[in-house]
C-alpha cells in the first residue's frame, strides 16, 4: 500500500487558510452564510445555496470534466462540480503524493469560488486504485464473487478505500453492484456473479 495517507483535515487545512483572507463580492463571507451552517437542517441549507447560485454555477456543478483536460483554474472559472480520472489518466509522476497534490490543487480551485462549494473527485478504482503506480491490485469482482467470502471482500474494499482516500479522492465508481446475466456485456467482470 502507498505510505501517503493524508487525513481529511490536512487536505483542507491549506486551502482553508488561503481562503480565510479572501472576501466575496459585497464583502460577504461564505462561511457566515446559512448554507455553510451545519446546525441548520439540510433542506434549509440546500434551499439557501440554490437561491444564491447563478445558472452558470448550477451548470458547472452538474459538469464532470476529465482530469487531463481540466486545470484548477478551470474549476474556479467554470465552477466545475466534479473531476474524474478515466482509465490511464494520471498525474506525472504517477505517485500517491502526486495524486494527493493534484487533488489538493483542484480542491483549492473549487474553494476559491465565491460560494466555496467543494468539488468531488471520481476515479475508477474497481479492483484497487489501479491508476496509481504501486497501489495494491486485487482480482476483479467476478473473481471475488467466486470466493463466496463476504468478509474477504469487505477487507479488500476497506484496503482499496484507504488507498483511494490516501490520495485525496472522495468518490470511487465501485463496486459495481450488478448481476451479469449476459456475458456479451463488456464489463461482466465488474459483477460479483450470479448464484
Amino acid at each position: 500500500m502507498p505510505t501517503v495517507f493524508r487525513s481529511r483535515a490536512s487536505l483542507l487545512f491549506v486551502p482553508v487558510l488561503v481562503l480565510a483572507g479572501m472576501t466575496l463580492p459585497g464583502s460577504v463571507q461564505a462561511a457566515g452564510l446559512p448554507y455553510q451552517d451545519p446546525s441548520l437542517p439540510v433542506a434549509t441549507r440546500v434551499a439557501d445555496l440554490l437561491s444564491r447560485m447563478t445558472l452558470d454555477e448550477k451548470i458547472g456543478q452538474m459538469t464532470q470534466a476529465e482530469r487531463g483536460s481540466a486545470t484548477a483554474t478551470d474549476v474556479t472559472t467554470y465552477r466545475l462540480g466534479s473531476i474524474l480520472s478515466g482509465g490511464g489518466s494520471a498525474p506525472t509522476p504517477n505517485t500517491a503524493t502526486s495524486w494527493a497534490d493534484m487533488y489538493d490543487s483542484f480542491q483549492a480551485g473549487a474553494l476559491a469560488t465565491p460560494l466555496q462549494i467543494p468539488m468531488i473527485y471520481g476515479v475508477d478504482a474497481v479492483h484497487g486504485h489501479n491508476n496509481v503506480v504501486g497501489a495494491t491490485i486485487f482480482p476483479h469482482n467476478i473473481g471475488l464473487g467466486a470466493t463466496r467470502d463476504p468478509a474477504l471482500v469487505q477487507q479488500i474494499g476497506q484496503a482499496v478505500a484507504e488507498e483511494v482516500s490516501g490520495t485525496g479522492i472522495d468518490w470511487d465508481f465501485a463496486p459495481c453492484l450488478c448481476v451479469a446475466r449476459n456475458d456479451r456485456w463488456g464489463r461482466t467482470y465488474e459483477s460479483f456473479g450470479e448464484v
